[in-house]
């Protein structure tokens, strides 16, 4: 019998009407910058699209080249409403958006599932956004795909960097690390330390620290795992809260990072 998780921001975070999400999407995406890029894996924001979305559609438009070879993405975000020891697998098989389902790929549960960080909680991911509000996006740019969803809670970066490795896969695993930037800082003390972030991040120098990316834990994880694969960060866009829909008293930061082969454009 399929155990399914059913959307649970659709209406809050992004549009729950399906043909008003597809419109959206496919606006912020036609919007977005164009980057010639084949990337291996992706930093993402998380807020609500009219937050985030367009820093994100960025992201997610710079797969237009790869997209046609992948067929599984592995998904690693924040836990944000239960604390876990080490990253969550999902106990359903199904994930469901307003555009469709998306399986979860049953090889990839399987070639983790020994780990001693690995762990299934229907719990931590039930009213978990920061990998749901990324289906649409996906669901909008590749054709069919299956996915991993991974909620990390208190783990070391080694421990998701051995996870990344188990499931690194060739062209058709595509990795997506959801995580916004500094939180609730005054919109110029954002931006410099959001900057700061973000060249480390393009160096390659982790740590990144829990108040400067929220999916802090999967960056430095990601950061190892590019380090040993030659992966190199493009930044692709860098912005706030206050310059898409927020005031700019307390906001919120976001990228969009692109990791692949070849030279760094983003540094």
């Amino acid at each position: 019998m399929t155990t399914i998780r059913s959307p649970a921001v659709a209406g809050l975070f992004y549009p729950a009407d399906e043909q008003q999400l597809r419109q959206d999407v496919q606006f912020l995406l036609e919007k977005a910058d164009r980057h010639d890029l084949k990337p291996k894996a992706l930093i993402v924001p998380h807020a609500g699209y009219q937050y985030s979305g367009a820093i994100a559609a960025t992201a997610y438009a710079s797969l237009r080249t790869a997209a046609a070879n992948i067929q599984r993405v592995v998904l690693l975000g924040p836990a944000h409403r239960v604390a876990i020891h080490g990253l969550a697998l999902p106990s359903a098989d199904v994930f469901t958006t307003p555009l469709g389902d998306v399986n979860v790929d049953t090889d990839l549960v399987n070639a983790i599932a020994h780990l001693p960080q690995i762990s299934i909680s229907r719990a931590v991911h039930a009213l978990e956004h920061s990998l749901e509000v990324q289906l649409p996006f996906l669901q909008s740019v590749l054709n069919e795909f299956t996915f991993l969803p991974l909620a990390i809670g208190m783990a070391s970066a080694e421990e998701v960097a051995e996870v990344l490795d188990s499931l690194w896969g060739d062209e058709e695993t595509l990795i997506v690390i959801s995580s916004d930037l500094s939180h609730f800082l005054p919109y110029a003390t954002a931006q410099h330390i959001d900057i700061q972030t973000v060249q480390s991040i393009l160096q390659l120098q982790q740590p990144i620290a829990s108040d400067h990316a929220c999916g802090s834990i999967a960056i430095n994880g990601l950061i190892i795992a590019a380090q040993k694969h030659g992966l190199i960060p493009h930044l692709l866009d860098l912005r706030n809260s206050g310059d898409t829909a927020g005031t700019r008293d307390q906001v919120v930061g976001y990228a969009a990072i692109a990791f692949g082969q070849g030279s760094n454009h983003g540094g």
